[in-house]
């Protein structure tokens, strides 16, 4: 009987509350995580957790800044020295900060570009590269509704994700025919520490509800998929409405 190979997955940004719920998801003897963040203490807190959830290998742990782009090709050949092959790669990382202190100081606002987009087709680029001289593979990226519309409450942060939907999407085009799949996730609001200082409602969703929908998409190879599934009804009717009309409101 033949032994079931090892399935190695990176986890960029692997300290977010969504991606801790889907590296619990993960865990198990035939998959080899790669936990990658800037607080590697975190991560080995999550590492020693998991093994123990998985009864497999334990996650490998490296440090990650989405930032330090110059040391993004170094990082990959450290991902790639210590597991051999990477069959899967999900983008988690991402900085929020509210829209008015960011208006007020623009290093705010860089830093949600540089994090969310530049540091994104940074490390993907060179994960891409990888994949396609391969030939198979899969990457996921989450992104966000916020990207869906440009609103005045939360602009800044919605462009750096709209740039990132549409790079994904442009990704997923350009690698259709080598094997390689990109999957574009767009959560709603989640109940994480990135959105501690925002008022909880009927429309904030549990993290692991997210792991378990990304894996279901994951599963059947969507191109796209709005987390959970109501969203994209609502972003629907958020396109939809005029710009003369939508203007005017405040939203």
């Amino acid at each position: 009987m033949n032994e079931k190979k090892t399935k190695n997955i990176l986890i960029l940004g692997a300290n977010s509350g969504m991606a801790r719920a889907l590296a619990r998801e993960l865990a198990s003897p035939q998959v080899q995580l790669i936990l990658a963040s800037r607080k590697v203490a975190e991560l080995e807190k999550s590492a020693k957790d998991l093994e123990i959830r998985g009864q497999g290998p334990g996650p490998k742990v490296i440090s990650f800044n989405a930032l330090e782009t110059g040391q993004h090709e170094q990082f990959l050949s450290q991902v790639l020295s210590q597991v051999g092959t990477l069959d899967e790669a999900y983008l988690f990382f991402g900085r929020l900060h509210g829209q008015t202190e960011a208006q007020k100081d623009f290093n705010l606002a860089r830093e949600m570009i540089m994090t969310n987009y530049v540091g994104a087709v940074s490390i993907l680029e060179r994960v891409a590269a990888y994949m396609e001289k391969r030939g198979q593979g899969m990457i996921i990226g989450i992104s966000s509704v916020a990207g869906d519309r440009g609103r005045q409450s939360n602009y800044l942060y919605g462009s750096s994700k709209a740039g990132l939907t549409v790079y994904l999407q442009g990704l997923r085009n350009r690698l259709a025919r080598s094997g390689v799949h990109v999957l574009t996730v767009k959560p709603g609001f989640v109940d994480t520490p990135m959105t501690r200082n925002k008022k909880k409602g009927l429309l904030f969703t549990k993290p692991e509800v997210i792991a378990k929908g990304i894996l279901k998409a994951v599963r059947a190879r969507k191109n796209l998929v709005y987390l959970p599934c109501f969203w994209k009804y609502i972003m629907l009717i958020i396109r939809s409405v005029p710009e003369s009309v939508f203007k005017k409101l405040k939203m």
